[in-house]
């Protein structure tokens, strides 16, 4: 064990796994993610926090899992190198596993532009694959990124970074997958995916290279409630291949947000029986109550227990 985190022991027993997401709010009442955490617990094997999403200011994502974990849930917290130089990135780090966290996925994070805030400056001190070697060596090496050695009580993380299949140039896709394994990533968590078949093509490239071997490739998705909301996505988000059968489909459905979870339930079980897909990562953005729902409905409930 790397961690001893429940994430890690389920996929480590070949479980198909399940985590969810959920958003921190704009406010300091940390009722709200207790709320989500107690509906989800049963649900999911761990949840992500998300960090400051699409740079908009939220509670913190260590905080939100200290909430978490009060409901007993699993979080993982997720960690952009966007608003943090490496001295406050390792503090956190520090600090989250002090709190109990065991599970940390590293991010770049949306760009300024896009939030709240847009003439914030963004740090960048080191990029996504550099926080994974850094988590890495503290665990592994028990050394800071200066080099300085970690005397006792290293934090030990499941560390996990996201992969996106449908960026452009595609047949790079897959090498920047394999930097980020080779810098430490266990886990791998990836862009939402509608365009199925694009996606089997990458994991075939997965497969030849044996990366699935490697580290966890966990598939994302997200239920869609109308079809503006899937259109908004294939036009203006980055890196998101929305086809226009699935929008059609949500269209001229009576109940769009039934249609939905139907959609995301087919693509659950046709995952189900991709070679090298560990498990998926449901990202229903404000809407955290359908997941059960979903999980249900494909059959991934109840969950697992750890062994």
């Amino acid at each position: 064990m790397k961690s001893g985190s429940r994430l890690e022991k389920l996929l480590n027993q070949g479980e198909f796994v399940v985590s969810g997401e959920i958003g921190p709010p704009k406010h300091a009442n940390g009722e709200i993610i207790r709320e989500h955490a107690r509906k989800l617990k049963d649900y999911v094997d761990a949840a992500n926090l998300t960090d400051n999403q699409t740079a908009i200011v939220r509670m913190s994502s260590i905080a939100s899992a200290v909430h978490v974990m009060a409901e007993g849930l699993e979080p993982i917290v997720q960690m952009t190198v966007r608003d943090r130089n490496r001295i406050g990135i390792q503090s956190d780090l520090l600090g989250a596993y002090s709190l109990g966290v065991r599970n940390v996925l590293c991010l770049s994070g949306d760009h300024q532009s896009f939030g709240n805030h847009p003439t914030s400056k963004n740090v960048h001190d080191i990029d996504s694959i550099q926080l994974v070697k850094a988590l890495k060596d503290m665990r592994d090496e028990k050394k800071f990124i200066c080099g300085e050695e970690i005397k006792e009580n290293e934090p030990r993380f499941f560390i996990g970074a996201v992969a996106n299949p449908f960026g452009d140039p595609f047949e790079y896709r897959v090498l920047r997958l394999e930097k980020k394994i080779n810098a430490g990533a266990d886990f791998i968590q990836t862009q939402c995916i509608f365009d199925m078949e694009r996606f089997e093509k990458w994991m075939e490239m997965v497969r030849e290279r044996g990366l699935h071997k490697r580290a966890k490739i966990i598939a994302g998705l997200m239920p869609l409630k109308s079809h503006k909301a899937a259109r908004y996505m294939q036009k203006y988000v980055s890196g998101m291949i929305v086809p226009d059968e699935i929008i059609e489909r949500i269209e001229k459905a009576d109940d769009p947000k039934a249609e939905g979870v139907e959609l995301c339930v087919e693509q659950i079980k046709h995952l189900q029986k991709i070679e090298g897909v560990a498990g998926v990562h449901i990202m229903a953005v404000n809407w955290e109550e359908i997941i059960p729902t979903i999980v249900e409905k494909a059959g991934l409930y109840p969950r697992p227990k750890v062994l």
